[in-house]
């Protein structure tokens, strides 16, 4: 949305609802539940049509309709009030960063750079976990007032979305986001004209303008090549998240990181800090060492150093195949002129990026180059570090398997994000008002204690009943959509039952994911779905990557199995184009949060960390975030969820697999199920609640991105940095301190 359309949203506005279009190009609505209600209420049908993008509500919503608003003393009331709030938030110069980290200033900035953003639905530029754990970065960065600003790529068709044919076959397909009806503002100059600078890639200079997403306090800027005076090759190198050949993906990588630190450079702003979320953008390195040779006439080995202590990286993934490589030619074809910059022959450069030194058959790793030139790298949860120290020490050959540089700082969620409005009310009344910025400390959460057992079990019932509609309307869209009969769409209204058993399932369809691992044995699995007395039933949601015909496979067979046997085909759903509105849906209602994958190839995952937050229980193998969550009692039994399989590791797939699956069906028949549906004359399940209690107790406070920023402050950004979120946000004693 440029400057100039920014005004005219908001002179159509009446003078009374003017604070509308501020906060309706500020992403810290999505995060405050008030201020969506407050959008909702001005058409919630329009709201829905337009996929919860206000700024679109605004364009769309009749003059009509917003005069009648402006007679409403509550609704303008409400809207006072918020604004008030909103003003507050993102104008008060106290925070805990300010206090506890005041060397971090807003003159110069953390860089937080990423390949894709999950702020929310409303802004697709994200595919999965990376993308939402790098948004809930953002929000919790400005939540504490950390001096951070994210730099990325602005999409035009973003990443694929799906639906499924007749025979359950996934079909991908795209749609263009129309940038100047979101919550974005193009940068311009004083002129009013699109602020631009000109990068070399392929031989031909590509002009790239810069997008503004405003998350609360942190500004997200996003790269554009989609201008008429770009090559049409050129225009779609910020086309779509993750696809095309490997050409299109080292020319995305240059964009991101040589063109975000020119980006940068052109708005004015010098990082203290470049902190690379993933080696995509790993060719910021590059520029930046290119600039400190510009600027100093030093030798590329002569800046090293300092543009090591400026840089930080976090790894995110133990499957090899996540980490890009590229040949040696295509290096030379997007490098040649570059090298000679950074005063290094061919040889030099592309020893940057080689794991093993003198090899000629090396790829250039993005990985590699990232290790070579930061002097923090960092796994996402304990185990996955502990992995990612035994990947890469190739590059280690003095040091031993533990003193490979590569910590871990565990991933976490975005509570006021991902717990629904419902339970943030529950715990106002129980756990205070504060208790999102407290969420680090565990005497919060042992305040769920005193929450009622019928009442934490109503609200999450009345959560379970919204995903079930919400599962069913998607549900009865998609077969409309393929034409299917009159019988097969009302049937839909009989799909699930909202006092069964609900487990969630929701992730990318990646083979080393398994989602047909409950369904490996397909008798049992039959006999557990269709009991009468005590029903089971599952919603799967998620895509696979559109190169990915195995998980396209697994997709299918999901959806056969459900086909081939009638007597459970009400219990088992799976929801197309799984996006944050799902996703959020899923967390808030299920259960039972199930993930499966072959270990140790979770590097941490945060699904199941937004299940916690509210209320549900996981049901995972040791993997990832898990190992660190996963609790028993004295007795080895079970306190606030349940672990799947073996704490071990064998390169024996179909072992693991049978394991894994024998210990699923296992936890099922003997322990969850009967858990669940064990009740008092009043229909209570205690146990089970007893489980939901032990899952908040101790998941929220350590898994959340307040906890992770300030590990990223005192380890990370600031190392030394006598910091404690528990001390000077939580409020607990200093042996809690992180």
């Amino acid at each position: 949305m440029t400057a100039t359309s920014a005004n005219r949203l908001s002179a159509k506005l009446p003078s009374s609802l003017s604070r509308l279009a501020d906060i309706a190009l500020n992403y810290w609505w999505c995060w405050t539940p008030d201020m969506i209600s407050l959008f909702q209420t001005i058409s919630p049908d329009e709201w829905e049509r337009c996929g919860h993008n206000p700024v679109a509500l605004l364009e769309t919503v009749s003059y009509e309709r917003l005069t009648q608003l402006t007679c409403d003393p509550q609704y303008t009331g409400r809207l006072e009030v918020l604004a008030d709030q909103f003003d507050r938030y993102t104008t008060s110069d106290s925070t805990w960063s300010s206090r506890v980290a005041p060397q971090i200033t807003s003159e110069h900035p953390i860089a937080y750079f990423c390949a894709e953003f999950g702020i929310h639905e409303s802004l697709p530029i994200y595919s999965g976990g990376l993308g939402i754990l790098a948004g809930d970065h953002l929000k919790s960065a400005s939540d504490l007032g950390v001096p951070l600003i994210g730099v990325g790529l602005l999409y035009r068709q973003g990443y694929f979305h799906q639906r499924l044919n007749r025979s359950g076959w996934q079909e991908d397909y795209y749609t263009d986001n129309p940038f100047e009806r979101m919550p974005l503002e193009l940068q311009t100059d004083e002129a009013g004209r699109p602020l631009t600078f000109e990068l070399h890639v392929r031989h031909r200079s590509v002009t790239i303008q810069i997008w503004k997403a405003q998350v609360g306090r942190v500004n997200l800027y996003l790269l554009d090549t989609d201008r008429e005076d770009n090559d049409p090759i050129d225009r779609w190198l910020t086309g779509h998240l993750y696809g095309g050949n490997q050409e299109t993906r080292i020319a995305q990588e240059i964009v991101l990181g040589v063109g975000g630190v020119r980006a940068l450079q052109t708005l004015g702003l010098e990082p203290s800090v470049y902190h690379l979320n993933e080696g995509h953008a790993a060719f910021c390195l590059l520029e930046v060492c290119r600039l400190d040779i510009e600027k100093t006439g030093k030798s590329f080995y002569d800046v090293e150093k300092a543009v090591r202590d400026r840089c930080v990286f976090t790894t995110h993934t133990p499957v090899p195949a996540g980490h890009d490589v590229f040949s040696a030619d295509l290096m030379d074809s997007f490098f040649a002129n570059y090298w000679d910059q950074l005063g290094l022959s061919r040889e030099q450069f592309l020893a940057l990026g080689a794991r093993r030194l003198g090899d000629p058959w090396e790829p250039f790793g993005m990985t590699v180059l990232a290790l070579r030139l930061c002097r923090s790298a960092n796994g996402v949860s304990e185990l996955h570090g502990k992995v990612s120290r035994k990947m890469w020490t190739v590059m280690y050959p003095d040091k031993s398997e533990d003193a490979v540089p590569i910590g871990y700082i565990t991933n976490g969620v975005h509570a006021a994000t991902w717990a629904a409005p419902l339970m943030q009310d529950l715990y106002s009344q129980y756990l205070g008002d504060d208790w999102a910025t407290q969420a680090v400390d565990p005497a919060t959460w042992a305040n769920v204690d005193h929450i009622p057992d019928e009442e934490l079990w109503k609200r999450h019932q009345i959560l379970k009943q919204r995903l079930i509609a919400h599962t069913r309307y998607k549900i009865r869209q998609a077969r409309q959509q393929r034409g299917e009969d009159g019988s097969t769409i009302e049937a839909t209204e009989r799909l699930l039952d909202p006092t069964s058993l609900t487990i969630g399932f929701a992730r990318r369809f990646s083979p080393y994911k398994r989602g047909d691992l409950l369904l490996r044995d397909a008798e049992r699995a039959l006999k557990i779905f269709s009991n009468q007395e005590r029903p089971v039933q599952i919603i799967f949601s998620g895509k696979a990557h559109p190169r990915d015909e195995e998980g396209k496979r697994i997709i299918q067979r999901v959806i056969e199995w459900c086909r081939n046997h009638g007597s459970v085909n009400d219990r088992v759903a799976f929801i197309e184009d799984y996006d944050m509105h799902t996703a959020r849906k899923l967390v808030q209602g299920v259960d039972v949060w199930l993930n499966n994958p072959r270990r140790p190839l979770e590097a941490s995952g945060t699904s199941g960390q937004k299940v916690c937050f509210n209320g549900g229980l996981n049901c995972s193998v040791l993997d990832g975030w898990w190992c660190e969550g996963y609790q028993e009692d004295a007795n080895g039994k079970a306190l606030n969820g349940w672990a799947i399989g073996e704490d071990a590791n064998t390169s024996d797939q179909a072992l693991q697999d049978r394991i894994d699956s024998e210990s699923l069906y296992r936890l099922l028949e003997e322990d969850i199920v009967p858990l669940y549906y064990d009740r008092d004359a009043d229909g209570i399940p205690h146990g089970w609640i007893r489980m939901m209690k032990g899952s908040l107790k101790t998941n929220c406070p350590a898994f959340n991105t307040h906890r992770m920023i300030a590990d990223y402050v005192a380890q990370v950004y600031a190392p030394g940095t006598q910091t404690s979120l528990a001390v000077t946000l939580a409020k607990v004693p200093q042996q809690n301190s992180l």
